[in-house]
């Protein structure tokens, strides 16, 4: 069982929000505090239906960044649904001035790590990468289909299993930095505010993780 321990639902002030600026109010957060008023209201059908639109805009995104931190998909649908509960039932704690998606990329990359935490207590050996079937799904590993010959699909299998494998081996911050930013697109001054982290961390946390997977995967290829 995932651990039960509260969400962080209390991200630290950004710089923009420091210095006195006006909320951000990107269309994500003008829904999330729509909801949260119809809570507060106790229009409880209303604020579900209307909950809805956020769950719609960032399932896939949300689907794709636990699957890259779980590498399972239904134990990714598992910690995507248990954050979009854990948002709303927390909803009122959301706080205006910050963006609803570093709120909710947090709760849900809490949920992923305990869930980590959680397997590697049950078990003691790797966990298998997927088929490339299943992580076509999430749009990391698969490549479109240009027409190449039975040889080069062979080859490009191969390849997206050993990037797979070698993201997989990352640990802690470095594998949550390298994910957000070329998993999620997110720049380093981004993630910064998605983690808690400076901008500065985070650039040395993705150099690192960069520079561990370019060795793993040259050290396999000269293996083969």
């Amino acid at each position: 069982m995932p651990s039960t321990r509260s969400p962080d639902v209390t991200p630290e002030p950004d710089q923009a929000t420091v210095a006195g600026a006006p909320p951000v109010r990107d269309d994500l957060s003008i829904t999330a505090a729509e909801v949260k008023a119809l809570v507060q209201e106790g229009r409880l059908a209303e604020a579900r239906e209307r909950f809805a639109d956020i769950v719609g805009r960032e399932q896939r995104r949300a689907s794709r960044i636990a699957y890259h931190f779980l590498r399972d998909g239904a134990d990714a649908d598992e910690a995507v649904q248990d954050a979009f509960l854990k948002v709303f039932s927390h909803i009122s704690s959301f706080r205006e001035d910050l963006p609803f998606e570093v709120w909710f990329t947090r709760i849900l990359i809490n949920g992923c790590l305990d869930r980590q935490k959680a397997r590697r207590r049950r078990a003691r050996w790797i966990v298998p990468v997927t088929e490339p079937a299943d992580d076509d799904r999430y749009g990391l590993e698969g490549m479109a289909d240009g027409g190449p010959s039975p040889e080069e699909r062979l080859v490009r299998r191969d390849e997206r299993r050993r990037l797979a494998a070698a993201v997989g081996s990352l640990r802690g911050r470095q594998r949550t930095v390298f994910l957000l930013c070329h998993v999620d697109g997110r720049s380093p001054r981004e993630v910064g505010a998605l983690t808690g982290l400076n901008e500065s961390t985070v650039r040395v946390h993705l150099f690192r993780a960069v520079r561990k997977l370019r060795t793993m995967l040259e050290d396999t290829r000269d293996t083969n």
